[in-house]
């Protein structure tokens, strides 16, 4: 299913390309990043791999201990239950495709832009039950030394 519906998530902007959830396949979307915009918290997906690929921009992207800084051209994916995360704490915005497979879906985003959007402080619980509700899991906390 293919859509063209642009969903402000905070700072942060997802166009999606193809919402493969509904049928459980791939699904595709353009992200756009602002510099020094917040971002998700790390976190890993329980069923679901993903690929990120830059059109513009630079984007600081890790999977597990690796972190690169990826410019127009560079990729990274991440295999199911690798935690990630990426920023932007370069001058311009940058601008990747993602894709997930399968994918999590449109309504992912904009149910974290209601929460989002919602006004007041940030209700965490009411994020991470909505990131756990999609299959992602907020990184284990280290354990006691």
């Amino acid at each position: 299913m293919s859509c063209d519906e642009v969903i402000a998530v905070g700072q942060l902007s997802v166009r999606y390309l193809r919402d493969g959830a509904k049928d459980k396949a791939i699904g595709a979307f353009e992200l756009t990043v602002p510099p020094g915009s917040n971002v998700p918290p790390p976190h890993s997906h329980s069923h679901n791999e993903e690929y990120v690929y830059v059109l513009e921009g630079r984007l600081r992207y890790f999977v597990n201990d690796l972190t690169r800084d990826l410019g127009p051209g560079d990729s990274m994916s991440t295999p199911r239950g690798a935690v990630h995360g990426f920023s932007n704490p370069f001058d311009g915005p940058a601008r990747a495709l993602v894709m997930l497979s399968p994918d999590i879906g449109a309504q992912y985003f904009r149910d974290l832009a209601a929460v989002l959007g919602a006004g007041g402080p940030l209700d965490k619980a009411k994020l991470v039950e909505v990131m756990r509700r999609y299959g992602l899991q907020p990184p284990k906390p280290p354990a006691p030394t």
